[in-house]
């Protein structure tokens, strides 16, 4: 044995399937290197995750969430790991709220019976914003991809562009999703979703940015509703169903967009740093 290794402790958690290793650096600093996430992302030779996330002091919040994609890069947001951060940190606490600062802004968590409510913040839809590399109708834009077209483009802490189709299932995301992440209209990259509307709901697959396809995307789910009711196809409110399982989404009055679904804890363990 190396007695030169460090050894952090963390804790696995997961939303709909969409999975989190979740490090706590508020009192003990903890500064990952890219290679070092991509290591312990690996599902094969580490713990294996979507996302791995470092929570760390705040002067604005009870906490600052750091957030990592599984190939390495930062992210400003994350809804999925914004519930189970809320859920930590709601534990720890007598407070109704629990308030998250991430490079996105401040997010607020709520316990709503078995489940966690997160105010992702304002739906952001101007070109500049998502951004893109250009002008261009973020209702409608002026993308296609074989038999994908005319996504609706939204910001909710990250940049999301959200087609809509017939049958998620049949719309071949798997081979579209790492190209139209890179289109060079998306000078960030993108979340590439593809979503069905019937009703008061929404069936959506998302490729996530820097992850690839995951079985829920918070962030993803909110950027959908937002895009379907500016396109017309849907109310201010749905039931937003993932391959993992299904999300309560509101667009609320303020511009702000509430999502609202079950966190789960897997097990905790150490790694080697």
């Amino acid at each position: 044995m190396n007695n030169d290794q460090t050894y952090r402790s963390f804790i696995k958690m997961h939303g709909l399937g969409n999975d989190f290793v979740i490090f706590d650096a508020r009192d003990e600093a903890l500064n990952l290197t890219s290679r070092q996430v991509q290591e312990i992302a690996d599902r094969r030779h580490g713990v294996g995750c979507d996302q791995l996330i470092v929570l760390k002091p705040s002067e604005k919040a009870q906490v600052f969430m750091e957030i990592w994609n599984s190939d390495g890069s930062k992210v400003g947001a994350c809804g999925n790991a914004s519930r189970c951060v809320g859920d930590i940190l709601l534990r720890e606490s007598d407070s109704e709220t629990a308030i998250i600062e991430t490079d996105a802004g401040l997010l607020r968590a709520k316990q709503l019976g078995d489940q966690v409510t997160v105010n992702m913040g304002p739906a952001r839809t101007a070109w500049q914003d998502i951004p893109l590399k250009s002008n261009d109708n973020t209702i409608a834009m002026d993308l296609t991809h074989g038999e994908l077209t005319s996504p609706g483009a939204v910001n909710i802490g990250n940049p999301h562009a959200v087609f809509f189709v017939d049958d998620v299932d049949a719309a071949g995301l798997e081979n579209a999703g790492l190209a139209l992440e890179h289109h060079a209209m998306f000078p960030e990259c993108a979340n590439i979703s593809v979503a069905a509307v019937s009703e008061n709901n929404i069936r959506l697959k998302v490729w996530e940015r820097g992850a690839g396809i995951t079985m829920a995307c918070g962030s993803a789910a909110c950027a959908a509703l937002v895009a379907a009711n500016r396109k017309g196809l849907i109310g201010k409110s749905a039931t937003i169903q993932l391959d993992g399982g299904s999300l309560q989404v509101r667009w609320l009055d303020d511009g702000s967009v509430q999502m609202t679904g079950p966190v789960s804890y897997s097990f905790t363990g150490e790694v080697s740093l």
